[in-house]
């Protein structure tokens, strides 16, 4: 409750002949408790407030007085800026066109009461509520770059991605707002990263994986931060959908001599070799994942067991020439389903594989068979896939022979010319 001196104060204040003098000399002995204890203070900072909006003082002699008062609360505990920062902003809201230097002001103390009790969206919320593209004061482009930054940043606190995006995006439809981040190496990593974790939200994992990529080669951020965005580059590639651009993803990923560093880095071995992955090997990846990483899809699988299945259905492509659906379901370590028999299921990936361009296979439904391309440009199957087979083979032992020969030409050239009198 408010201090009754305060209220007395106050009265005699609005009746004073110098109004502004005396609601000065107020502002400073409450800012001061003299006529409260922190208890009390959001309370009296509030009448103070309601006795300014309501005196008879004009829009010119206000401005400094509330000015002062905003001001004050940048000390001020948590819990007495979001009280007293959300009464003065609500009242505001208006005469925005008023105090908009006032009001940016307090949203910005808002904010920072939110953020410090872990309200993100709040927070987020109080800073949307600041005029950016005002006509009546001036608002740098950085302002505005670090303003949208920091409400990106709250709202992927709260995992709420859809309002970071859109807060995102005005960054991005921004020209000057591009130019800044260019010049601003700290913001535009702040946006690289969380570009990366909308991408990764949304399930769009290769790209997210791209985004964790170059946020690790940022020299500016520290090695253990640079080493945990390599670990997620790694993570969203192998969530990513199988196929060729995929493959390119982990290549470079396993190249990459920092990923010898990470936990991730077996399963990425063993995904980039072409290796089929066990049960066990799975469920410790997927202790490391997010919750939205292990969310159901339509089918009603996990983003994680779908890209493993269609990872080992890939791997089993190099080691055989042609498999039974029913075999390649024990492979997938597929069950029997309400959508049809683990063989069926074995098929429906395999067939939506091939629709999309990422695997080279043909299915006989007939016999209930897979056959894989073995070489590029070989038919899939045909009388003469074998006589080419053959071919290949013969064809391949005879450049080994060769290039063995030229070898040891090279390691002993005195035996190999000593060979050419000879012969």
């Amino acid at each position: 409750m408010a201090s009754s001196k305060l209220q007395a104060a106050l009265t005699n204040a609005a009746n004073s002949n110098d109004k502004s003098a005396a609601y000065s000399q107020i502002l400073n002995e409450v800012t001061t408790s003299t006529y409260s204890s922190s208890d009390e203070q959001a309370d009296n900072l509030i009448l103070y407030f309601n006795s300014l909006s309501s005196s008879s003082l004009g829009i010119i002699s206000t401005k400094p007085l509330l000015t002062s008062l905003i001001q004050s609360l940048h000390s001020a505990p948590a819990q007495v800026k979001i009280k007293v920062g959300g009464h003065i902003a609500e009242n505001l809201q208006s005469q925005t066109a008023s105090f908009e230097e006032q009001n940016a002001n307090v949203r910005e103390v808002l904010a920072q009461g939110y953020e410090a009790e872990e309200e993100w969206s709040k927070a987020a919320e109080a800073l949307q509520g600041i005029q950016l593209d005002s006509t009546q004061r001036s608002v740098t482009d950085l302002v505005k770059v670090s303003t949208w930054i920091r409400i990106v940043r709250c709202y992927l606190e709260d995992e709420d991605t859809v309002k970071a995006e859109s807060a995102l995006n005005r960054i991005k439809n921004h020209t000057p707002a591009l130019q800044v981040l260019q010049e601003h190496p700290d913001l535009h990593l702040h946006f690289q990263l969380a570009q990366a974790r909308i991408l990764d939200s949304r399930r769009d994992f290769l790209n997210a994986s791209a985004e964790y990529l170059n946020v690790s080669f940022n020299r500016s951020v520290a090695e253990d931060d640079r080493l945990q965005a390599l670990s997620a580059a790694i993570k969203t590639a192998v969530l990513a959908p199988a196929g060729p651009q995929r493959t390119r993803t982990l290549g470079r990923l396993y190249k990459d001599e920092r990923s010898m560093d990470t936990q991730e880095y077996g399963i990425l071995e063993k995904m980039f070799l072409d290796r089929l992955l066990s049960a066990q090997e799975v469920d410790t990846f997927a202790a490391s994942l997010a919750e939205h990483q292990l969310a159901l899809t339509a089918d009603g699988s996990t983003v994680l067991s779908k890209a493993v299945t269609e990872h080992n259905l890939l791997a089993a492509s190099k080691l055989y020439d042609n498999i039974s659906t029913s075999s390649l379901a024990e492979i997938l370590g597929l069950k029997d389903s309400k959508d049809g028999t683990a063989a069926e299921r074995a098929e429906d990936y395999a067939a939506r594989m091939i629709e999309q361009g990422r695997l080279r296979a043909e299915i006989d439904q007939i016999d209930l068979v897979i056959h894989f391309e073995a070489v590029p440009g070989l038919s899939l199957t045909g009388a003469t896939r074998d006589l080419r087979l053959w071919d290949l083979g013969v064809q391949g032992l005879v450049e080994d022979v060769e290039r063995y020969a030229a070898a040891i030409g090279e390691e002993f050239p005195n035996l190999a010319a000593q060979g050419m009198v000879n012969g």
